[in-house]
């Protein structure tokens, strides 16, 4: 019964948080995709709702800027005594309403004012997303890669145990002696180090993708699915170029500060103008009701608001300037995202055509002329030593070109993997 009237209390206290709390997510569907773990971080990661929520506040400044101005009631009594007969005659009476009158737009002012800074602020969550989606990409590409080179570890010790099993068949058989033996058994300490160390990496990338995703609590059962095979990109630099000035959310932020500046010289120089006040009273005194008017008007002779007048073209002046550097930053980012996808890809195409293939078959030659005989320890253990060392470049220049494709899509504010 005290849970049900708690339950109850929540909802009636703090029905959004209870919604918010009730409305948890489940997990993540099992395995995600690239896009589905972007999908899924922009709708529960902490970080960018605490922004949309700051937002929020901020949009709220619009309803601030425009309230109108309330008006005053004023009510005074004088003259009035505890004696029957006062000398200074009856009692008197007053009661008035006084209302100041904005001139010059001030209200539409304040309110454009307050839009044009609550754009700003959405152009910055926005850049906050884009930020989002490239950690979320590359620790995607990151646990990809773990996985792979789980695997490659995993082939790499199941392989080399044939090799201890068949060396152990020729000690029994008298074809080696035991200190040959246990050379060979002792290199199965760093195929196994490097399953372990390739679990933990596992692992790591496991979480550190999770904590993006906002999921609580780390799951054991988390997997993803996807590959580190590239597409062909058909976009050429400048078309990238154009869609980054286009869609850059920092850029656009930029944009809107100008604006919001612009905005904030217009009101103060409404704000220089002088706001007349009006009121209207009613009197009573002995047998006598009267009605009057009233009319207050500031002389601006010393304060125009001539601070404020300077204050914000100044600040217009330094908001173009950082939107030129801006859009500069913008088109550099793009050419040396560009140019590293380009040398990346080189780097992965050297690998995926020729040294892979390379390695695979030395290793293959060589450790079937060592188990039968025909090869040295040395050599196999080099040839295992390349192999290895050759699939690890490979995996991670694989790793290394998804990510530059990250970057150029981040760069881009656009996705450009086709």
């Amino acid at each position: 019964m005290k849970r049900i009237l708690l339950s109850a209390g929540l909802v009636l206290l703090y029905p959004a948080v209870y919604a918010q709390v009730a409305a948890s997510p489940p997990a993540p569907p099992q395995p995600l995709t690239l896009q589905q773990a972007v999908d899924y971080a922009r709708l529960h990661s902490p970080g960018l709702l605490g922004a949309q929520a700051h937002l929020s506040a901020i949009q709220a400044n619009e309803i601030t800027a425009g309230l109108r101005l309330n008006p005053n009631l004023v009510a005074e009594g004088t003259q009035m005594s505890l004696s029957n007969n006062d000398p200074n005659g009856p009692p008197f009476y007053g009661v008035g309403l006084q209302r100041t009158f904005e001139v010059g737009g001030k209200r539409s002012l304040r309110i454009a004012a307050a839009k044009a800074n609550t754009g700003v602020a959405s152009a910055q969550v926005d850049d906050q997303k884009r930020g989002l989606d490239l950690a979320v990409k590359q620790a995607f590409t990151g646990m990809l890669q773990a996985k792979l080179a789980l695997t490659i570890a995993n082939d790499n010790l199941a392989d080399y145990h044939k090799t201890v099993d068949l060396m152990k068949v020729r000690l029994d058989a008298g074809d080696v002696d035991r200190t040959d033996f246990e050379r060979v058994e002792l290199q199965l300490a760093g195929f196994e180090n490097d399953q372990t160390n390739a679990q933990l990496n596992l692992t790591q990338a496991s979480e550190q993708l999770q904590v993006l995703l906002g999921e609580p609590s780390v799951l054991s059962t988390f997997d993803i699915s996807g590959s580190l095979d590239l597409p062909a990109l058909g976009s050429t630099v400048e078309q990238l170029e154009n869609a980054a000035l286009a869609a850059r959310p920092d850029l656009v932020a930029a944009q809107r500060q100008v604006n919001a500046n612009e905005a904030a010289i217009h009101l103060a120089d409404a704000m220089g103008k002088t706001d007349p006040q009006f009121g209207v009273e009613y009197e009573h005194s002995g047998t006598a009701n009267t009605l009057g008017a009233n009319l207050q008007i500031p002389l601006r002779i010393f304060d125009r608001n001539q601070g404020e007048k300077e204050r914000t073209r100044r600040e217009a002046d330094s908001s173009r300037l950082l939107l030129q550097q801006a859009r500069n930053q913008v088109i550099s980012d793009v050419d040396q995202s560009y140019a590293a996808y380009q040398a990346a890809v080189q780097q992965n195409a050297r690998y995926q055509q020729k040294y892979l293939a390379e390695a695979a078959h030395v290793r293959d030659n060589i450790q079937f002329a060592y188990r039968n005989g025909n090869a040295t320890l040395l050599d196999y253990l080099s040839a295992l030593q390349d192999y290895r060392q050759t699939n690890l470049a490979a995996l991670n220049a694989q790793a290394n070109a998804q990510n530059a494709l990250h970057q150029l899509s981040y760069a881009t504010a656009t996705e450009v993997n086709p």
